[in-house]
Parts: C-alpha cells; structure tokens; sequence
C-alpha cells in the first residue's frame, strides 16, 4: 500500500469511528479527555423581537413582524411584551454572569433605532437602550456581540419593496452606518445578517414575515439583495472603521446537515444538491474561489425557468462587480446548527415555480432521533460534525463561530432532554475542533425562554424559564444552565456531572423507559 492510500485509509477510519461514537450523545468508547481551549469563546444569544417587548414604546416604529401579527388573528401576539427584556437589563445581565459566558450575542432592531426606516431620523431613546446594555455587558467584561438584522425589517421598507427592492442594499447601509458610528467604540462583534436562508426562502413563501408568497421569485430577487447588502456593510467597516476598531463582522447561515437518506447514488447526489442550495447559495459567494452562486443552482433554475416559458434565470445572476463585492466579505462565518435531515430525489409535486421545485429533493429525519418540542428539531449530533468536515473541505476552512445551537422542550426546569443533547453536540463540537475546524466560539441558543416566531412561546430553548403569566416575566435557571456553567468552567464534557436529582432519570432515559421530560 502506498502512503498517500494508508494515509487515506487512516483518516477514513478516523471519520468513520466520530461518526459512529457521535450516533448517540453517551456512546463514544475512547477513553481520550477532550478539552476547548482556554481561547475558545462561550456565549449565549436572543434577538430583538423575540425577548424585547415595548414593540412601540419610546419612538420605536411597526417592524414586518409586528404587522404579520397583528394581522393575524390565529396568531398570539407573544412579541409586543415578550420577555420585557427592554425593561430589565440588570436581570439578564446577571443572568449572562451567573452563567459565565464570554459574550452575548444580541440583536438590534431597526424600528427601535431608526423610527422611519431611514437615517434621517434617529431615535435617541432607542440608541440609549443599547448603550445601556452594552455598557452593562462591558462593566462586568462580557463582550457585546450585535446582529444588525435578525428577521425584523421596519414595515415602512416593505412597504416600499422589502428586499425584494434593490435599493434595500443601500438602506442596510445606512443603517449599519449609523450602528457602527454609535457602537464601533465598544462593540468587538458585528454580525450583518441573521439566516439570509430564512429571511428569503421563509419570508417570501407566505409563513414568515413579511408573508409574501413569491416562491421561486421573490425570494431569490431576496437572495442576491441580502447577500449584497452584507457585503456592502461589511466593506463600510473594511473601510471606516477596521483600522480604528479592530473589529471583526460576519454574517450568520443556517447550516444544518444535510444527510443522504442511504448511500445510494442517487440519494447522494440529491443530497449534494439540497446542500447547494441551503448552504452554498449563501455561503459560496463569500468563501468560494469565484464569488458566485454554486454552478448546480445556477443550472437548475436556469433549466427549470426556461421550461416554465421565463426568458431568463429566475435566479439573478451576479456582475463581476458584485462578485468582487461579495468574495472575502466577511471575518468570520456565523454557523446556526440546529438538526439534521436526510436527503432523497423528490416524489412530491412542488409549487412551480418556487426553489423546492428547482431543487427536487424530498427531507425526512430518522424516528431513531430524540425528537424535541419544535415538529422539526430532532438531536443527531453527528450533523454538526460532518457540517464541519463539509465547510473544511469546500471552503477552506473559514473562521467559524457557532452562533446558534438549541434544543425546545416543554414547561419545566429538569430539562434533561436539552442536557443530553448540548453534551451530545458539544462533544461533536470537540472531535470536529481536533480534526481541524477553525471553530472560535460556541453560541447557546437562547439565554431565556423567548417568542418563537409564530409558533409564540409554545416552543422553549431557554437555558432560562420564563414565566410568561408573571408582569416582570420572572426567569429561573434550567439544570441545562448550571451544566452549561459547568462546561463553561472546566472545559470539558463530563458525563458523570449530573444533579444528584436527575442521574436517576437520566438513566432511566438511557434504558428506554418512558419517562416525561425532565
């Protein structure tokens, strides 16, 4: 056997024993202790909408999610009081202290900044609350981490086209001007775009804000504006601020895993293209060599586009320019993982002309996998390994902070179901760090109990209950954030740490007995 096939051979094996040790949370067999970096960064996140409340308090103008509420009768409108985060800094700032987090990651929302969308006029009250919080944040030497957008754009730009309007790029730059100019001084983190997946693909399919149903249209017209206007935020700080600063700006993806439901061929290849377009359509512009869409969603909605009788590409294509623009735009990829799914050439009939009819694949999760609160949450934390292994080997190996990952569960503070699950994750995390992923930093999705979206506050991924009957919106930590802590504090994974109220449970959950959630 040559070298080049032993060495092969070697790493094969490797892949194929993580993979196996990481197909349930407590399986692995070696006896290695790993362990993060005393360098490596643990935080926790929220988002604006869904932990602020005061929807109009102050100035602050109607966001596309306070009207696709509001304009919803079916839906409860969780989100104008939420978590009433805008009243209580001092709470979730010990909160980030008792739990010894390096940073928190947070959003900032548009509407409570600039009032009409535009720089024209900025509302002082709303820059006041974020100092406010960042200076908190700093006084106890936690590190500020800020997403300019998290899904809330100010519903008088969607009045005018949303991203759908090219001139959004511009508005975005606007707005992260005035951002940076308040906040560059204290802030180390930006983050532009939350899940330009979810912005487009859910936004323009009629069940996300702003609840325009233009599949295969209006999201990819979203798409291209989004990612540019990443870009261009991105080049402002280059520019304006990076010398002074020191600062670092990415942007977050979705990237969970996309899994081939078999080996067969086919099953591979419909995997391969279901990760192009969930992952590639946005991560490839920026850390491919060529700074474009991936060539496969190109020639699948340029073929599927003159089939349907378009003239051209529903998928806008990018100049040279904005290619230019976006290769290299940004410090560092923001990864939100969450699941897995496997992947199968599709036998449904999609809408037409919408992506899941360009791309023809059909999803499905394994009933082996634990399943959490949410319909499409499901742990396998194998997924998040090989995510790693898929961003090394096609791009290079980017810079990455996990900027989220959760697990959903009911009412109660024994959530042992979340701690199965961050250890089973973590421990991917682990095995993906010793085989050379660039991973800097761990985000906790959520802080507290927060609005999820329209499903409201059914659905818990709070290292923190929420008392949501209580007027303060009392929080109470979960065993997950004493582990947390814990994991925090001494850097490894220890299985046997457990309350001495919960190993009996947590074992009785290993042998398979039917026992509520923790």
């Amino acid at each position: 056997m040559c070298f080049q096939s032993y060495f092969s051979s070697v790493i094969m094996f490797q892949y194929l024993f993580i993979i196996i040790s990481l197909s349930g949370a407590y399986s692995w067999t070696d006896n290695k202790q790993r362990r993060f970096k005393d360098d490596f960064l643990f935080g926790t996140a929220s988002a604006a909408y869904q932990v602020e409340g005061g929807w109009d308090a102050d100035g602050k103008s109607e966001s596309i999610w306070d009207r696709y509420v509001h304009s919803r009768p079916e839906i409860t409108p969780d989100g104008d009081m939420a978590c009433d985060s805008y009243q209580h800094i001092s709470r979730d700032v010990q909160m980030l202290r008792e739990l010894g987090v390096d940073f928190y990651r947070f959003s900032i929302a548009w509407t409570r900044v600039l009032p009409t969308g535009f720089s024209n006029k900025i509302n002082k009250k709303g820059l006041q609350y974020y100092n406010d919080l960042i200076d908190e944040l700093i006084k106890y030497n936690i590190m500020p981490m800020v997403t300019l957008y998290h899904f809330d754009l100010p519903q008088s730009l969607q009045d005018l086209g949303g991203w759908a309007n090219p001139l959004s790029i511009n508005w975005f730059e606007d707005y992260a001007r005035i951002i940076y100019d308040n906040f560059a001084n204290k802030v180390p983190y930006f983050i532009t775009i939350n899940q330009p997946n979810s912005v487009c693909i859910d936004g323009y399919s009629g069940s996300f804000a702003p609840g325009i149903n233009s599949k295969g249209i209006g999201d990819y017209l979203c798409v291209k504006n989004v990612m540019l206007a990443h870009a261009r935020a991105y080049r402002l700080y280059q520019n304006e601020y990076k010398v002074k600063y020191q600062g670092s700006v990415g942007i977050a993806i979705s990237v969970n895993w996309v899994e081939p439901i078999n080996n067969q061929t086919e099953n591979v290849k419909a995997a391969e293209i279901a990760r192009d377009f969930t992952i590639g359509l946005y991560v490839s512009p920026i850390w491919s060599k060529d700074g474009d869409f991936p060539p496969s969603v190109k020639e699948a909605v340029a073929s599927r586009s003159k089939e349907q009788g378009f003239h051209r590409s529903r998928l806008p294509s990018l100049t040279p320019e904005e290619k230019t623009l976006l290769k290299g735009s940004a410090d560092f990829l923001g990864m939100n993982h969450y699941t897995t799914v496997q992947a199968q050439p599709s036998v449904k009939k999609y809408p037409s002309p919408s992506l899941e009819d360009d791309m023809l694949v059909d999803f499905a999760q394994s009933a082996n996998w634990t399943q959490g609160a949410s319909p499409w949450l499901k742990s396998a934390p194998f997924g998040l390994y090989k995510a790693c292994v898929y961003l090394n080997l096609n791009y290079d190996y980017p810079p990455i902070i996990i900027t989220e990952h959760g697990w959903s569960t009911g009412l109660g503070l024994r959530d042992g179901s979340r701690v199965e699950n961050l250890r089973g994750y973590m421990t991917a995390l682990l095995f993906a760090l010793e085989d050379g992923t660039n991973v800097r930093g761990y985000t906790a999705w959520s802080l507290m109990d927060n609005v999820e979206w329209g499903a409201g506050v059914s659905e818990r991924f709070g290292l923190y209950e929420v008392d949501f009957d209580s007027p303060k919106r009392k929080r109470s930590p979960r065993v997950s954030a004493h582990v947390y802590r814990r994991i925090i504090e001494q850097r490894i994974i220890e299985d046997t740490w457990l309350p001495s109220s919960l190993k009996m449970d947590v074992s009785m959950r290993r042998m398979g007995k039917d026992k509520s959630e923790l």
